[in-house]
């Protein structure tokens, strides 16, 4: 009987230089390709965990005194103060839901093909090009109290002073709704795209009629992207400046988080107490953004979408 070859010692991997780097990263479950990311995360380091931890720290300093936390004492005792949580609230939530809610059933009809929809969709997505301000310029035109809506009713009789649509809270609501909605409705349009059609005709062929099938298939596979959406477009509308002081109330019932920000940093020269307002702006925004996606992940625990081919 032949004697057994000996086995051959395993060969190590190289202790230095790139073999030896990738071996130690796949030892640790650690794939190459992330290494890609640390610029990223240098950049974000950079440009916004260093100015947010500047801000929170400046946050604790007050201008007058009253130890770490003087100014969120004095931000929440001070009722003028503390009143612009709700009326932030009160323009960002019902701007966000809108905007969503309106672009569900606009961008169901225009994932298909037909003739026009390229110029449909473009005019739908016209005012991203306008800018906050030029939105409210034409709104000061169109729903002043010398604007044409207004003297149109005058000269048809059909109201006796001018209607009061701007310089309030729906002014401030109506630009937010103008300049929040293109981005809703692209971001739905991307996610109604992204859902396989197979999966209605599928549905379709089982009896389950329009209403059905967008009920229980589309919908269902939707929620996600509508979280996201409602998150992003929430985010967009809570930073309301330019609307809510050109046709809105500053200093009443559209004097928003911002405003009082704007006004602690560059009218009292209260930095201090300005960074305290953006830190809370902050905080409130990522309780709002957190409860959605609980609300998400207990209504909906399936895939984060139905796209092509999934």
């Amino acid at each position: 009987m032949a004697a057994e070859a000996p086995a051959r010692p395993r060969a190590r991997p190289p202790r230095g230089g790139r073999g030896g780097l990738r071996h130690r990263l796949a030892e640790r479950g650690v794939d190459r390709v992330l290494l890609l990311l640390l610029p990223a995360v240098l950049i974000v380091g950079v440009l916004f965990l260093y100015p947010m931890m500047y801000g929170v720290g400046l946050s604790l300093r007050p201008k007058d005194g009253g130890g770490l936390l003087g100014n969120y004492t004095a931000f929440f005792g001070d009722a003028y103060q503390r009143g612009t949580i709700g009326n932030t609230l009160r323009l960002a939530v019902p701007a966000a839901l809108i905007n969503v809610g309106a672009s569900v059933p606009i961008a169901y009809r225009l994932r298909g093909r037909f003739r026009g929809r390229r110029l449909l969709t473009a005019v739908l997505v016209l005012p991203v090009t306008l800018g906050t301000v030029l939105v409210a310029d034409g709104l000061l035109r169109y729903l002043g109290p010398r604007g044409w809506l207004n003297r149109l009713l005058l000269d048809a009789g059909l109201i006796d002073q001018p209607i009061r649509l701007i310089y309030n809270y729906w002014g401030v609501l109506l630009s937010l709704i103008i300049t929040g909605f293109p981005f809703a409705f692209l971001l739905v349009l991307a996610y109604l795209s992204g859902i396989d059609p197979t999966l209605e005709r599928a549905a379709a062929t089982l009896g389950a009629g329009p209403w059905q099938r967008a009920r229980r298939v589309t919908l269902p596979l939707l929620a996600p992207g509508l979280a996201t959406t409602f998150v992003l477009a929430f985010v967009l509308a809570f930073s309301v400046f330019p609307s809510a002081n050109l046709v809105g109330e500053p200093a009443g019932e559209t004097r928003v988080m911002a405003i009082a920000a704007y006004q602690a940093a560059f009218e009292k020269y209260d930095y201090s107490m300005a960074s305290t307002i953006a830190v809370l702006m902050g905080v409130f925004e990522l309780l709002v953004i957190s409860f959605t996606l609980f609300l998400r992940g207990r209504l909906y625990a399936g895939p984060a979408m139905g796209g092509k081919g999934s």
